[in-house]
């Protein structure tokens, strides 16, 4: 297939002059001391920080089709602190000591990406510009500002800011903004230029990387694919939405997809009202996700869910793609930002992500097995795979008797455990009428200029 037609990301690689090749195959068995199964950026990272920590160790990464092949070459391109299970929801869970640890640590990786991209010459167009969580009915702006009071009342000192309506106009362009909560904690960038330039580092620093070699399975001590089989004390799965494909772990996550649009580059006519000078990523406060950012060559990038969960977990080409979602995200691109036109727009993909079923993403290793997970990251990996990758490396160091208990390791969504989703049909009609249930609050919302009741019901199974 003709990987460019992954994302705009994707396509911009190949005119950066990336042929997009798949590397050499695994060919017969292998032994090695860590084995990562899955070349996206949760492999990357966990095999950059392993061979920065000890390059003598044999370290191997197995991927199905090319590095950064899944959401890690296709997602919004925000490096966001944004975790999906709330920090309250950690608090009630965890304590606050935990979830602000929690907070903590993913607010330090937004920087922690930017410095290793500048430090390894990775030029992926990282800008810290922050969100913008912007509020355009009172509904909204009463959430948004309750999210701001949430934080103060936490007593982090980094939290949400609000915005007036004259304060967020300043920043960005959009239509009807009532006011709008904001963090610093968040860069856009490119993504695949990330992952493909993080390919590129890894296999300098003397990683193995083979593409074009799915894993069959995952088994203490080895990765099995069709074509060999890796030997090693520490197998990582780093598979994310692909989980769904391996046995043992077909009920872990849910792919359900996430499309995107992209326009041309836009003239600095448009930026002059549009604003998002500062590499601001920007969303709103409905229901139903949506995410923007303003590309370093100018262009919107811009995406939402909406599309369905398919049946049995299918995880196929054909799934990339909605025209019924394309339009409706152009739509809504063009409702946000008045001065586009329907010619402005250029590309359309879409990927699937991964959802556990309590919507907790998790990095862990089980010591007597020695197999190691992390993912189910709810569209919020970009950052989110960094903090995993340096876990791991702690884990698996401590695994292989050449470390010992980290704060990383005592972070609290280390070896949490997701139950998983229910069997078939029962999970494609409880997914999807999650889905529908997000649409209908957004229009319940619109209807009674009231907070949705079938929100609040559905809070406690988003992570909320």
């Amino acid at each position: 297939m003709s990987h460019r037609g992954l994302s705009l990301w994707f396509d911009q690689v190949a005119e950066d002059g990336d042929p997009l090749r798949p590397r050499r195959p695994l060919d017969g068995d292998f032994d090695a001391d860590v084995c990562i199964v899955g070349g996206g950026l949760t492999g990357l990272w966990t095999a950059y920080y392993l061979a920065r920590a000890r390059p003598d160790l044999r370290i191997v990464v197995l991927e199905a089709r090319i590095a950064g092949f899944g959401a890690s070459g296709r997602n919004g391109g925000w490096c966001s602190a944004l975790f999906p299970v709330t920090t309250g929801a950690l608090v009630r869970r965890y304590g606050a000591e935990a979830a602000l640890a929690m907070r903590a640590a993913m607010n330090d990786t937004v920087r922690e990406v930017g410095d290793v991209a500048a430090a390894e010459e990775i030029a992926c167009d990282y800008r810290r510009g922050g969100t913008l969580y912007l509020a355009r009915t009172t509904v909204q702006r009463d959430r948004a500002r309750a999210g701001v009071e949430d934080d103060e009342a936490l007593g982090s000192p980094d939290g949400l800011t609000w915005l007036s309506a004259t304060e967020a106009a300043e920043q960005v362009g959009v239509a009807g903004v009532l006011g709008a909560a904001y963090t610093p904690h968040c860069a856009r960038l490119q993504p695949a230029r990330l992952v493909r330039g993080l390919a590129r580092v890894v296999e300098g620093r003397g990683v193995s990387l083979f593409e074009e070699s799915p894993a069959l399975r995952l088994e203490p001590g080895r990765a099995v694919t069709s074509t060999g089989t890796v030997h090693a004390k520490v197998v990582v799965r780093a598979t994310e939405a692909w989980t769904a494909r391996l046995p043992g772990s077909r009920r872990d996550v849910v792919p359900v997809y996430s499309l995107m649009v992209a326009t041309r580059p836009l003239p600095q006519s448009f930026w002059d009202v549009a604003g998002l000078a500062r590499g601001q990523t920007f969303t709103d406060e409905r229901h139903l996700i949506i995410y923007g950012q303003r590309t370093a060559d100018d262009r919107l990038a811009f995406g939402g869910r909406g599309a369905p969960y398919h049946f049995g977990s299918t995880i196929a080409p054909a799934n990339d793609r909605s025209e019924r979602v394309f339009a409706k995200l152009r739509l809504t691109l063009r409702e946000l930002f008045p001065g586009l036109s329907r010619d402005d727009f250029t590309h359309a993909w879409g990927g699937p992500l991964g959802i556990p079923r309590d919507w907790h993403a998790s990095v862990g290793l089980d010591p007597a097995t020695g197999l190691a997970w992390a993912g189910g990251y709810v569209g919020d990996g970009l950052a989110t795979t960094n903090l995993a990758g340096r876990t791991l490396r702690d884990l698996s160091l401590r695994q292989l008797g050449l470390g010992a208990e980290t704060s990383l390791t005592t972070l609290p969504w280390v070896d949490h455990r997701s139950p998983q989703w229910e069997p078939e049909p029962l999970r494609w009609l409880g997914v999807n009428a999650g889905l529908l249930a997000m649409s209908t609050a957004d229009a319940e919302e619109r209807l009674t200029r009231h907070p949705s009741v079938t929100a609040r019901l559905l809070a406690p199974l988003l992570g909320h």
